[in-house]
């Protein structure tokens, strides 16, 4: 079983998952492209986001759970900080499609916390 079939009902999940897949390919550009200090940063805080997404699920409480998907967003921001630097920067691969995706994980993940901070999620 893979992981998008494990976790097909959670779109979260799902989004985070290829999001760092696709942050990996990215990173290994910009790794050929010697550009190894951004590329480091950017593995790290990309597939960070999906990881603590991951874990929320296994929260002790809601309270928990709302920590854990906030440190996610923590991680998203870091991230679109790395990809707004590529973007403006001329000598780095395009990083739109990076920028498009993470401002709907984004969306996902406030919309989650305010939701649950209004008590309509049982964690």
């Amino acid at each position: 079983m893979t992981f998008n079939e494990k976790y097909k009902d959670n779109a979260l999940l799902i989004k985070t998952f290829d999001f760092a897949l696709n942050i990996i390919d990215y990173t290994s550009a910009l790794q050929e492209q010697k550009k190894f200090v951004i590329a480091n940063q950017l593995l790290k805080s990309g597939t960070s986001i999906g990881a603590n997404s991951k874990e929320s699920q296994n929260a002790e409480s809601k309270a928990d759970f709302i920590h854990k998907l906030k440190i996610a967003i923590k991680e998203a921001d870091e991230t679109e900080y790395w990809l707004f630097l590529c973007e403006a920067h001329k000598e780095y691969p395009n990083c739109k499609r990076l920028l498009n995706d993470l401002s709907e994980i984004l969306k996902i993940l406030n919309k989650i916390i305010s939701t649950s901070k209004m008590g309509k999620l049982d964690n």
